[in-house]
């Protein structure tokens, strides 16, 4: 992908070569979102001010948003003016950045992984279950005689306690047994 190349010119205007037509820091910052290659060059002397414009973006943001770089580092970056301290607070700076994307990398991936250790509870209940069932099943005829005996079981029972409150205990017996015997069928 070939960079996007904006010259500025003197009066502080950018023209963005590829569209032909002027814009703006916010443009540029849009086509940095994006993820396109953007250079900005002097009109006049092609010197490279694509540090300068970037930065420029990232202090009219600042001025936007109370949250920004800390004090103390901003302090630091004008007290190093020697080489070496700037290449020190650039080497920290890009790798904390470095560190910031593997966490949003982790956190992307990690998302993914907590919605799998979520559902994995309700998997293992699913599969605990199916492990159940699957006996139950094989064993479904001897439960089913099993069942039946018992239904009848319940209806003897229930017709002897209705006997018992209207006194007629051998007329209700017939037909609860009639009834368990239709039931079972």
């Amino acid at each position: 992908m070939s960079a996007v190349v904006i010259k500025k010119y003197a009066n502080r205007r950018l023209y963005d070569t590829s569209a032909s037509r002027y814009i703006n820091l916010e443009d540029i910052a849009e086509f940095v979102r994006a993820g396109k290659d953007v250079q900005v060059v002097d009109a006049q002397t092609g010197e490279d001010l694509t540090r300068v414009t970037l930065t420029q973006i990232i202090m009219e943001d600042a001025k936007q948003q109370p949250t920004g770089l800390p004090l103390e580092l901003l302090k630091q970056l004008i007290v190093s003016s020697d080489r070496m301290g700037r290449e020190f607070i650039m080497w920290y700076l890009k790798s904390a950045y470095d560190a910031y994307q593997t966490v949003q990398s982790k956190l992307h991936t990690g998302i993914t992984d907590v919605q799998a250790a979520a559902i994995s509870p309700i998997n293992m209940v699913k599969n605990f279950l199916q492990s159940q069932m699957a006996p139950a099943l094989t064993q479904a005829p001897a439960e089913s005689e099993e069942l039946r005996q018992m239904r009848q079981r319940l209806a003897e029972l229930e017709a002897r306690m209705a006997a018992a409150g209207s006194g007629t205990g051998v007329k209700r017996r017939a037909p609860a047994k009639k009834k368990a015997a239709k039931g079972g069928s």
